[in-house]
This record gives structure tokens, sequence and C-alpha cells, in this order.
């Protein structure tokens, strides 16, 4: 099949019935309705803390690692029996971890709701969507976010996937302090429309691609923000009773807890799959010095890693700080 793609035949080649039905799951991500400019580039990687990357633990781990290197377009960058690191030519995004015999983590645990790879340009988006067109990858969601447009998609084992692409900051609406998001309908045709839809020409991730942002299931959202707003130091952005947003610097979110299947959640299974770890990176010492001091205050311990430190979420989630 080599003719163009529209929104309709994208939508029934990755296997959803109609945008309304896709965009139902996405319909909670991010926030309130508005309408904004525009795509362009972010600056999700140039906030004084920002999002390194992540590590998740899998049973299957040469069937995950297929589908981020064949989905998603991340590179092997080192494969050993205790892990595979995937990423760009600009380094390490995403390290698997096998666990062959673990259990899948359930939905309602706390944990991880997805990772969110940022693409360089609206144009990198619009060339990926047709990339998994093509290939029939099945997608979950598609939103218009007012600061973002993006696409969620599941990994083989359930791992939530965003991948999105940023509008420029100076239309992003602010009020009161808080970044106005919203959940709209995604004008697929007019992002399909930067690319030549008859034949996908993204063999790999785009130089320039980054976590964006993690979003986790929580809880608690309280709890949630006393440790990585009152601990970490990320800065709120936008709150409603089930869901928090933080970033640094101003971005519109690095960082977001929900508890939309997990309220009450408990502490994690460490031996079940899922989320083994998120890192938080700045080339500012004194953030380190100054998130180690709060966190060692509050009598949570800052384990020592190569580069910084690691510590744990109230649901055991492992936060690691490094410099760089």
């Amino acid at each position: 099949m080599n003719s163009a793609l529209t929104r309709r035949t994208l939508l029934q080649l990755a296997g959803a019935s109609s945008l309304a039905a896709a965009a139902s799951f996405a319909a909670r991500a991010e926030g309130g309705p508005v309408s904004a400019p525009a795509a362009g580039p972010g600056f999700a990687s140039r906030t004084p803390i920002r999002v390194g990357a992540a590590a998740l633990k899998v049973r299957d781990v040469e069937r995950v690692t297929s589908y981020y290197r064949d989905v998603i377009g991340l590179s092997v960058l080192a494969r050993g029996a205790a892990s595979v690191t995937l990423g760009t030519g600009e380094g390490a995004l995403l390290t698997l971890e096998p666990r062959p015999n673990a259990a899948l983590e359930p939905p309602t645990a706390a944990g991880l709701f997805h990772i969110a790879f940022l693409m360089p340009s609206r144009r990198d988006l619009a060339r990926w969507l047709v990339h998994v067109a093509r290939n029939r990858t099945p997608l979950t969601g598609f939103a218009d976010h007012s600061v973002s447009e993006a696409v969620y998609l599941n990994d083989p084992e359930g791992n939530g996937i965003e991948v999105y692409a940023d509008r420029p900051a100076e239309g992003w609406r602010w009020e009161s302090g808080r970044v106005v998001m919203g959940t709209h309908r995604l004008d697929v045709d007019d992002i399909l429309s930067l690319t030549d839809t008859r034949a996908s020409d993204y063999a790999k991730a785009p130089e320039g691609l980054r976590i964006g942002h993690v979003h986790l299931r929580v809880g608690d959202v309280e709890t949630g923000d006393r440790f990585y707003r009152d601990l970490l130091g990320l800065a709120p952005t936008s709150r409603r009773d089930s869901a928090s947003f933080l970033s640094s610097g101003g971005y519109h979110h690095h960082l977001a807890l929900n508890t939309w299947n997990s309220a009450g959640a408990g502490r994690r299974d460490d031996g079940s799959t899922g989320l083994a770890w998120f890192s938080l990176m700045t080339e500012k010492p004194e953030l380190m010095t100054a998130q180690a001091d709060r966190l060692t205050a509050a009598g949570i311990a800052a384990t020592p890693l190569s580069g910084g430190f690691e510590s744990l979420d109230p649901w055991g989630t492992r936060v690691r700080l490094l410099q760089g």
C-alpha cells in the first residue's frame, strides 16, 4: 500500500476504530481546554533539572528490545546478561532489565503510567506517525494538549508510551502561575501534511529525541507532591484532585502524578515488571546538594551512585538524581 495517508486511513492502519475512541484514552492525560498556536521546538532539556533516562523490568527482553528499536527507532547501544541499553547517537534513553519470571505489575499499582518521548520537531512526529501507520502498530490515543501534540501506545508488556512534539513555549497560556493544558482532537491531517505519507522514511529515531517527561501512577497525589516538589525541588505547573504536573524552569511538565487507577496504592512489589528507575539530570551541583540535604532531613536515604545518588519515592519508585 503506497497511497497517501489521511487521518481515517492512519487510524484504520493503527487499529483505532475512530479518533473519538482513540482520544478517550488520552482525555485524562494532561489538562483542560485551550487553543494554541502552531508547533515548534520545546525546551524540556534546557531547564535546570530535566529527565535523563529510564529503565524497565521486562519478562521478554528480546521482544521488548525489538519493539523500542522498530517502533520508536532507538538503537541498541549496549547488550549484556543484566541489561540492554537503547538510545540515540547522543546517549542512552532506555535500559531494559530482564526479569523472565516476574509478575506483570497491575495497572492499579503505583508505578509507570507512561514514558514520554519528545520529538525534536512536529515534522519528526509526522514522519513517525507515517512509520507506525505503515507498520500497523496499534495506537491507544491521540490528543492535542495545547502545549503539545501527543500520540499514545503501549509496549508488548503494557508499559505506557507517549510520543509527542511541543508547541512553541511563547504560545503556552499561563494563568495564576499554572500552565493551561487541554485535551482536544488531534489534527492528524495537519501533522501529516508536513511529510510524504506515501512511504515511511523513519528508519531510526532522530537526533535530538529525548524523554521529555515521565508520568507516574501514585497512591496519593499530595503525598507525591510533598516528595517531588518539596524534596526534589520541582515546581507545580498544574493541579487537580487526581493529578499533579511538575517541572523545572517553566516547562509544562517533566513529571506527572495521577491516581486515576491507583488511588490508595501502597508500596510497589519490587519483584514485578514495570519501571525500575528514572533519572533527573542537572548541570548544577548545588541543586543536587540541596536535594540530598532535604532528603536526609526528611529521613529518606540518598544512596550514592556514580555521578549522583538514588532515592525511593513513597511507593518505592527509584529516582536517580545525576549530574550531567
